[in-house]
């Protein structure tokens, strides 16, 4: 059976505010297995960590590599191709070609900043809705309801917000790279 790890309070990098991350070890038969609860767990069950907002880390038990990144993008995979797909193929398409681009950074930024923006409208949603009627649930989410168009109002102010801030931020980058070649902007 997989040894314990040690637990992060020996860890002089551990943050105190910090939540401890559940440290998942992936052996090289693609067993996973939680060192919180001494127990072999399925990648269903890593999901569910995720869901519930459990800080995760997945290493590779014989070199210690972080494979969280590779476990979240397998999760995501089985998901695209489980039934109801988030991402459209131009959409992925479009992702893949910003690989190796200029922008790459800022697009991941950019994403980043909007799917936690999405994620708080969605929970301050979700608390305005406890004790709504099912009648009232159902006049709320309909495009045209006053409450939604505000709902959606905002989320797309924040996101039009979140690329302005990019923006000046690329040409504030531009600008300084210029002026480091001699350059200056007319």
């Amino acid at each position: 059976m997989p040894e314990k790890t040690p637990d992060s309070s020996q860890d002089p990098s551990a943050g105190a505010a910090a939540p401890r991350e559940r440290i998942i070890k992936k052996y090289p038969n693609r067993r996973l297995y939680d060192t919180n609860t001494s127990t072999y767990i399925t990648l269903a069950e890593v999901k569910q960590l995720v869901i519930d907002g459990e800080p995760v880390m997945v290493r590779d038990a014989k070199t210690g590599d972080d494979l969280t990144r590779s476990i979240l993008l397998q999760i995501i995979l089985e998901e695209e191709a489980g039934g109801a797909p988030m991402f459209s193929e131009a959409a992925l398409a479009n992702i893949i070609r910003f690989y190796g681009h200029a922008m790459q950074g800022y697009m991941g930024a950019y994403l980043e900043k909007n799917v936690q923006m999405f994620s708080e409208a969605q929970a301050r949603l979700a608390e305005q809705a406890q004790g709504m009627s099912p009648d009232k649930w159902a006049q709320f989410m309909q495009l045209n309801s006053p409450l939604m168009k505000n709902w959606m109002g905002s989320y797309a102010e924040q996101s039009h917000n979140a690329f302005a801030q990019m923006n000046e931020h690329m040409q504030r980058q531009t600008e300084q790279m210029l002026e480091a070649f001699g350059l200056k902007k007319r």
